[in-house]
């Protein structure tokens, strides 16, 4: 995402999905409390109870902001856009609130993608992968309203081994070689198939999809037709329009 004088990129590790960091000076501190895990700390599906803080332009909050469409949940989880500070102050005032209320005198980064309760003011987690599995597995089924199924329990090993392929050899900074073989790979998988892992459109595709659209299409892909096609086609579906560059649209 575009760089300003208050922001840093903060990763779990060096190829991963970039999450952003607003501040500087110190390492962003990682929360990884789950939705519907460890119901002693209260962090169970309700609607209405959950606030998304999502970074305009970051590939990880494009990718949550997808997945909240693809399951129907904006109506039941609030989000809230951060952009240039001086832009959203209203926005970044909430996000520093809810991490003080997490962690004591806190003065880190305010690291987004972020998933805040509601309900105590605080940080549930700011790590995209437990943030959407716990979108497409607990909340979009805690109203038996959404019949999409992102994450089908027999794909879950599928879904993490292309993230990983996808971290280590689709980004930016990979080895071309290796990047180029990757390419190769799914351009191979979809001449047979209309989405990443087989009939059904699953977060396997709002992870390759994203991954795609960062990655100049127009310039990488230019040997890869199927993949061209394949954003094009995924661009015209409600859940993925006009999001190439921004997340905003969706709020």
């Amino acid at each position: 995402m575009p760089e300003t004088t208050s922001r840093s990129s903060s990763t779990d590790n060096s190829n991963a999905c970039s999450q952003s960091s607003f501040a500087s000076g110190h390492r962003p501190h990682r929360f990884h409390s789950r939705i519907g895990v460890g119901l002693a700390g209260g962090f169970y599906p309700a609607p209405h109870r959950y606030e998304l803080f999502l970074s305009v332009s970051c590939p990880c909050s494009l990718r949550i902001s997808i997945t909240l469409s693809l399951l129907g949940l904006k109506d039941s989880v609030a989000t809230t856009f951060l952009a240039h500070p001086a832009e959203t102050p209203d926005a970044f005032a909430s996000l520093r609130r809810a991490y003080e209320a997490t962690v004591h005198h806190y003065d880190g980064p305010l690291t987004a993608p972020a998933l805040c309760d509601r309900w105590s003011g605080r940080i549930v987690s700011n790590h995209t992968p437990d943030i959407l599995r716990d979108l497409a597995s607990l909340l979009s089924g805690h109203d038996g309203a959404c019949s999409c199924v992102l994450r089908p329990p027999d794909l879950a090993a599928d879904i993490d081994a292309l993230r990983d392929l996808l971290d280590r050899d689709i980004t930016p900074v990979a080895v071309p070689s290796r990047r180029s073989a990757a390419l190769d790979l799914l351009e191979f998988r979809l001449a047979r198939q209309p989405y990443a892992l087989g009939e059904e459109l699953t977060a396997a595709d709002v992870d390759l999809w994203v991954t795609l659209v960062h990655l100049d299409p127009a310039g990488t892909l230019s040997s890869h037709p199927r993949l061209r096609d394949y954003v094009r086609r995924l661009g015209d579906h409600p859940a993925f329009r006009g999001r190439p560059d921004a997340v905003s649209d969706a709020a």
